[in-house]
C-alpha cells in the first residue's frame, strides 16, 4: 500500500500561515523534505489548490518572473518543485470544484477515494495541504507520515495546522534533524 505522506512548514507555535494567508516566513516554496523521488502523486484540499496552480502556473511560464509571495524570483529548489508539479498527477479533494487548468487534475470526492488511491499501484501520495484536509486525512487514520519542518518564529496570528483535529493522536518520532536557519525538520510515523 502507498504511504501518504503530509508535509507542512510550521511556525512554533503550530501555525502553517500567518494573517496574510500564507507563511510569509518561509523563504522558498521548495521540496524540504526530499520527497520528489518517493512520491509520484500529490493531494491538496480544493481551498490550497486554486492558489498552488496559480502559484506555480506563473512560475513555469515565467520562470525570471516576479510572483505573489516575495519579491524574489524563484529559487532553483522552486523552479525544480515547478517542473515536478508539471509532470505530476494532482489529487484535489473537493466536493464542488469542477476544473483545474492543469490536465493531469483529478477531483476526489471522498475519504475512500483517498483510501482508494493509497490503494493503487504506484509510489508514495505527498500531502500538501491545506490544514483543513491535513485535519481530517490525520482524523481518519489516513496519514502514515507526518514531515514537519518547523520554524524558530511564535507566529501569534494565523491559521494552525491543526486546529481542525477533532481527535488526539499518538506519533512515533522517526528522525530530527537540525537544519540552517534555527529550523528543525521532525518526521513522524502514525503509533499505531
Amino acid at each position: 500500500m502507498r504511504k501518504l505522506i503530509a508535509g507542512m512548514k510550521i511556525s512554533v507555535d503550530g501555525k502553517m500561515e500567518g494573517p496574510e494567508g500564507y507563511a510569509d516566513w518561509v523563504a522558498a516554496w521548495q521540496d524540504d523534505y526530499d520527497l520528489t523521488s518517493q512520491v509520484d502523486a500529490c493531494v491538496l484540499g480544493a481551498a490550497m489548490y486554486r492558489g498552488y496552480e496559480t502559484y506555480w502556473t506563473a512560475i513555469q511560464t515565467e520562470p525570471d518572473g516576479h510572483h505573489w509571495i516575495g519579491d524574489n524570483p524563484p529559487t532553483p529548489g522552486e523552479l525544480e518543485w515547478a517542473s515536478f508539479a508539471a509532470r505530476t498527477p494532482h489529487y484535489v479533494l473537493s466536493s464542488t470544484m469542477e476544473s483545474a487548468q492543469w490536465p493531469n487534475t483529478t477531483f476526489l470526492r471522498s475519504l475512500d477515494d483517498i483510501a482508494a488511491l493509497k490503494e493503487q499501484t504506484g509510489k508514495d501520495i505527498y500531502l500538501m495541504g491545506g490544514a483543513q484536509i491535513t485535519a481530517g486525512l490525520v482524523d481518519a487514520g489516513l496519514v502514515d507520515e507526518l514531515r514537519l519542518i518547523v520554524y524558530p518564529l511564535i507566529a501569534g496570528e494565523g491559521k494552525a495546522l491543526f486546529a481542525g483535529t477533532e481527535h488526539r493522536h499518538g506519533l512515533e518520532l522517526r528522525k530530527v534533524q537540525q537544519l540552517s536557519d534555527g529550523r528543525v525538520s521532525l518526521i513522524y510515523g502514525s503509533a499505531g
